[in-house]
């Protein structure tokens, strides 16, 4: 028996990016998915530097000349922002779990609170690293 032609039907098409007006809750989602692929690059660079310390002195001198050149801190720098970023976006999404900020005001507090701690956290962060050292 030979197939029925169907009648061609006009299918909506998906939302995009090109439709959808930017928002900090969307930025900062967007920015926690980033954050939360970069980690798995940060676990390699922990990974190297374990191996590295395990392996011997001269294994670990190449690992921390690396990690001491101004490239290196600078790989380090950004790894503590992503994990500083990816953590409050946590904590954001553990409040909302509980049902709490939901409203405008409070998801825009928010997410913006999520980006400026991030940044402000890491900025404590080196400060007291860089002044311990």
């Amino acid at each position: 028996m030979a197939p029925t032609a169907r009648p061609t039907v006009a299918q909506p098409l998906s939302p995009h990016l090109q439709i959808y007006r930017w928002t900090w809750t969307m930025a900062m989602s967007v920015f926690h998915r980033i954050t939360g692929t970069a980690l798995y690059g940060g676990t390699a660079l922990v990974a190297l530097w374990l191996v590295a310390l395990a392996s011997g002195p001269v294994g670990y001198s190449y690992v921390a000349g690396f990690f001491g050149s101004l490239f290196g801190r600078l790989i380090l720098f950004v790894y503590t922002w992503v994990l500083m970023h990816h953590m409050l976006g946590g904590i954001r999404h553990l409040i909302w779990d509980t049902g709490v900020g939901f409203d405008r005001e409070k998801r825009l507090s928010m997410a913006r609170l999520t980006l400026i701690g991030s940044v402000a956290l890491t900025l404590v962060i080196w400060a007291v690293a860089l002044l311990v050292r």
